[in-house]
């Protein structure tokens, strides 16, 4: 039978958490990474009516589309409705994977299987994501260098982003 690290390792092979945008928290929330999974349970949002389904259906699982965390955590308490979720799926043995943003931009991904339940067609990403980090800088340069600079700049690379060139 699989561990919980197996099945977050084929998760993770089919949704890199590097696909996440930087914002987004991704990856295993809860959970003991040695423990077996049989069963698996797949939500949009980790909410009390997610984790209670889980719970019911005797999975070791819970995966959601949405963070339960977006920010950072100082605590779990049970007296809090996250704290509460997080200890109800511990004490059913049950771990709790996000992928988010990053399942979002796989192919096919959740996107892809929201738009063709719409019906849609002739797809296209919203916007191109770049295939290296980038960082954008702001310059002062006097007026008369400042072609010399694009020119510098442009030949390091800058000013290409998607179909957007210098």
């Amino acid at each position: 039978m699989p561990s919980l690290a197996d099945v977050v390792a084929a998760l993770e092979r089919r949704y890199p958490p590097d696909w996440a945008a930087g914002w987004d928290a991704v990856g295993l929330v809860c959970g003991d990474p040695g423990d077996p999974v049989q069963k698996v349970h797949f939500a949009v949002d980790p909410v009390a009516a997610t984790a209670r389904e889980a719970i019911d259906s005797g999975v070791q699982l819970l995966v959601t589309h949405h963070p339960l965390f977006l920010t950072g955590v100082h605590g779990v308490p049970a007296t809090s409705g996250k704290g509460r979720l997080v200890h109800d799926l511990i004490r059913a043995g049950i771990g709790l994977y996000v992928a988010h943003t990053n399942a979002d931009s796989a192919h096919p991904g959740v996107s892809d299987a929201l738009a063709a339940a719409l019906g849609l067609v002739e797809l296209r990403p919203i916007a191109a994501q770049p295939s290296d980090p980038l960082d954008a800088l702001t310059v002062f340069v006097p007026e008369q260098d400042t072609q010399r600079l694009v020119d510098a700049m442009s030949g390091a690379g800058a000013g290409a982003v998607g179909d957007y060139t210098r």
